[in-house]
């Protein structure tokens, strides 16, 4: 099975700001770096995430984005649905049709058990997440990603 791009960098970016939760807002463009991926891109994903109310947007210098909620209340499941484009379904009756609709409850399911805070606590995704930053020619204090703003020493998710 094949995740689509854009679940996977909005997935990757709301593991950016469960990491700096509590650091203060996140610039997108913190994210785009950090996370490779282009500001106009970023800027859809976060569009669709801030319209389903998983990020908050504050305005002005030191803006940026926070979680809109504790990452324990964000299942990934949400951030999946934030970005999916819906397509009208036609209900035939088939058993084709009936075998998808379980799949894909099942799936939902999965993906509504496990939450941002779930992948954040375990150390080798922590480890990961803190090697991808290791990159970058200057860091954030929490993290290590590349930044331009300070953020509270120590500050976890």
């Amino acid at each position: 099975m094949r995740i689509p791009a854009k679940a996977r960098y909005a997935v990757s970016a709301m593991l950016h700001l469960a990491m700096h939760n509590g650091a203060g807002p996140v610039p997108l463009s913190e994210i785009s770096v950090c996370q490779g991926i282009s500001m106009s891109y970023v800027d859809q994903i976060f569009s669709r995430l801030r319209e389903h109310g998983l990020v908050s947007g504050i305005p002005g210098p030191g803006g940026g984005y926070r979680l809109g909620r504790s990452p324990r209340d964000i299942p990934l499941g949400a951030v999946f649905e934030a970005l999916e484009e819906r397509v009208p379904e036609r209900d035939d009756g088939s058993l084709n049709r009936v075998v998808w609709r379980d799949l894909d409850r099942r799936i939902r399911g999965f993906l509504h058990g496990m939450t941002l805070a779930d992948l954040v606590e375990r150390p080798e995704i922590r480890a990961s997440i803190e090697r991808q930053y290791r990159r970058s020619p200057w860091r954030c204090d929490t993290c290590g990603a590349l930044s331009y703003r300070s953020s509270a020493a120590g500050a976890r998710a």
